[in-house]
């Protein structure tokens, strides 16, 4: 599949840079939500590149450091837990890849954004772009934004979370909601890490 036909009708109409957008964490019950913005080289030939989803975690980060030597320019940025209770995830989501965009050491003229939102009720993209459902298997630039977002994230969680709160289990399920991490909830209580707001259902249960 040619993951650069997005980007070929966006060059078409006149648009120079782009970027592609992804972000990573939107549905476990801990730890920040991580977005990332990815400006490649035209038509830069990156093999096994896809969809975060669809490789493994090895294959993954092998990507990532081919990805960050190679960029014309990435960065990564996320909302907190503190900030996805403040608001809500769909907000901090949008908060997120707004703050990954203007990481960016190049401006972009347009962003490429995975999924079909670009606003909550209080933040929004306020780059010029266009979302694209899917577009981390249709698209190279979002499908490499979705490799550096995944990692970031699954490094943060699986590292300095685990290492401060060694007793949730962090570096084996990432912070979703497993069975494992259910039951640790329940023997030790939510932590500073944890999303106050996507526990309600484990605290209705207690």
């Amino acid at each position: 599949m040619d993951l650069w036909t997005p980007e070929r009708e966006q060059w078409n109409r006149g648009y120079g840079f782009l970027c592609g957008v992804d972000e990573a964490g939107a549905g476990p019950l801990a730890g920040p939500v991580y977005a990332a913005a990815v400006i490649l080289p035209r038509e830069i030939e990156i093999p096994g590149l896809n969809d975060s989803k669809k490789l493994t975690e090895k294959k993954r980060e092998i990507l990532f450091d081919e990805i960050t030597a190679r960029a014309e320019a990435w960065s990564v940025a996320f909302a907190t837990a503190e900030e996805i209770d403040e608001m809500d995830i769909l907000n901090a989501r949008m908060l997120a890849m707004q703050r990954a965009i203007d990481g960016l050491s190049v401006k972009p003229d347009l962003a490429l954004i995975d999924g079909n939102r670009d606003h909550g009720s209080r933040f929004a993209i306020e780059t010029p772009h266009a979302t694209l459902i899917g577009g981390d298997g249709k698209s190279a630039s979002i499908a490499a934004a979705s490799i550096l977002a995944k990692v970031s994230r699954d490094r943060h969680v699986s590292r300095e979370l685990d290492a401060l709160y060694p007793q949730y289990g962090f570096a084996k399920h990432k912070g979703y909601g497993t069975k494992a991490h259910y039951a640790a909830l329940d023997r030790h209580g939510p932590c500073p890490a944890h999303r106050k707001t996507f526990l309600k259902k484990w605290e209705a249960r207690r």
